[in-house]
């Protein structure tokens, strides 16, 4: 069974192979970003592949929100660069949750929330505990909390 981690070492290789800088220096910096998650405990250990997902999710978002202010101050070589490295990452991660589909799991989760005796804004915390373990790495929490705003609101 290949670990996630060992593949990203393997297209690591391949990118290096082919001279793919963009693949090789993003996945680069994954690995390196998921061997300090390895080493920062009191003891190193290998991380599951639920928990490379999660760094590599964690990386994607930094590359979202640098190509984003790459933009908003006019740097838009960097910002595509920052953009690329993002979708590269993406591809190593499940299948986001389209705007449809996490509006139906938060409508249903507001419901439940509702059945249980939480309503209104104060619901929310409620609503999260259903809502996160239901879209855990397929949508960002802030997408997340938007959504359940909205619902919550209207």
């Amino acid at each position: 069974m290949t670990t996630l981690k060992s593949k990203l070492q393997e297209d690591l290789t391949a990118a290096i192979r082919a001279r793919d800088e963009l693949r090789s220096s993003t996945l680069r910096l994954t690995l390196t970003a998921i061997t300090k998650e390895e080493v920062s405990g009191k003891t190193a250990r290998e991380l599951s592949d639920d928990e490379v997902q999660k760094v590599i999710a964690r990386e994607a978002k930094k590359r979202r929100e640098a190509a984003d202010a790459f933009a908003q101050g006019g740097r838009t070589e960097s910002a595509e660069r920052e953009k690329a490295e993002g979708v590269l990452l993406d591809a190593y991660l499940p299948q986001q949750l389209s705007d449809e589909e996490l509006e139906q799991i938060v409508a249903a989760a507001v419901a439940e929330a509702k059945g249980a005796g939480a309503e209104g804004p104060r619901a929310m915390g409620a609503v999260m505990k259903i809502v996160n373990p239901e879209v855990a790495g397929r949508a960002e929490g802030g997408r997340v909390a938007a959504a359940v705003k909205k619902l919550l609101a209207g």
